[in-house]
Order: C-alpha cells, then structure tokens, then sequence
C-alpha cells in the first residue's frame, strides 16, 4: 500500500494550488480519504475528507470551507484537493491518508509521506 502526495510548493497568497494524492496497492474504491496538515508547532488537523464506497459525501474544516475542494477519481487512483485563494494560515506539511474515514487521523490506515505548502503574504 502506497499513498503519494504531490503538488505543494510556494505559492502567493490568494492564489490556487492542487494537490493530488495516487493510490496504489490495494483498491481505493472502498476507502475513505482524507487530507490533514500540519504547520510548525502545532498538531496535525483534519482539512478535508470524502468517503469510500458508494458514499461521496465530502467534509470540510471551517477554516478551508469554501476556498479548498476534494475530489476522487477511482479509476486513476487518484484524490486531488483544490485549494484556492490559499492564505498564509495554510502553510503546514499536507497528508493525504486513506482509511474508513472521519475528520480525526484516527480513522485513517495508510498515510502518505507529506507535501509542503507554503504561502506568502
């Protein structure tokens, strides 16, 4: 089981940014996926999920709701997060991670090695 994050990098404030996450080693479909991050000093959060299965309902933290958007594609084996009119506030080490879901690390199995993110003001 793999899971590769990519797509961070530094980027202005108020711009868009994606990040994908590619599965591989085990069949994605079933699999809740979620993205977290985690800035210097603090502890890692929930930004985002969408579920496994027939259920796609996604979830978002108020602080990206609105501005960052996840998506799956199964057949790629693939999760993006879009990340728009980024702020400084989303600078962190993003994970991807796959489990049975939830918006705390504890629902999650695999996780990915991280992608920087860094924004400036």
């Amino acid at each position: 089981v793999q899971l590769q994050a990519s797509g961070g990098g530094l980027v202005q404030s108020g711009t868009s940014l994606t990040l994908s996450c590619a599965a591989s080693g085990f069949i994605m479909d079933y699999y809740a996926f979620g993205w977290f991050r985690q800035a210097p000093g603090k502890e890692r959060e929930g930004v985002s999920c969408i579920g496994g299965g027939s259920d796609g309902s996604t979830y978002y933290s108020n602080s990206v709701k609105g501005r960052f958007t996840i998506s799956r594609d199964n057949t790629k084996k693939s999760v993006d997060l879009q990340m728009n009119n980024v702020k400084p506030d989303d600078t962190a080490v993003y994970y991807c991670a796959a489990g049975i879901g939830g918006g705390t690390s504890t629902g999650y199995t695999y996780w990915g090695q991280g992608t920087q993110v860094t924004v400036s003001s």
